[in-house]
């Protein structure tokens, strides 16, 4: 998991907007966002750690299998969790709980370029 909430604070707050909503929206189907908590660690390799067990790399289970093993296990991870969030956004900053962060998971082994569109809409 990559965190971008530091990223997606700044955009939000460079925007003209003081009080709306943040729509952020991944363009991949093997990949995720998710908020989650950002203090310890561990709880990011559990969540990450559950979901291969639930969902494993092992292509006698499936018929897409032409991109490699951990391909068709990453788009279920990404159907199980979500490709878009919406945050408020008060007083232009964004109202995550206190040990709330902004991350992409990543489902896939390797390392892949993701991008993230971001939206705001109010006042």
């Amino acid at each position: 998991m990559f965190e971008i909430t530091h990223e997606v604070s700044e955009w939000a707050s460079a925007s003209d907007i003081a009080d709306g909503l943040l729509t952020m929206f991944i363009r991949h189907t093997s990949a995720s966002l998710v908020i989650q908590e950002n203090a310890d660690p561990d709880v990011l390799t559990d969540l990450d750690a559950f979901l291969r067990r639930i969902v494993p790399e092992d292509t006698r289970l499936y018929r897409h299998t032409a991109e490699g093993a951990d391909d068709m296990p990453a788009h279920i991870r990404s159907a199980l969790t979500s490709t878009q969030l919406s945050v408020p956004l008060r007083g232009g900053r964004l109202r995550l709980g206190t040990w709330q962060g902004i991350y992409v998971f990543e489902h896939r082994r390797g390392r892949f370029r993701r991008s993230v569109d971001l939206h705001i809409v109010g006042d």
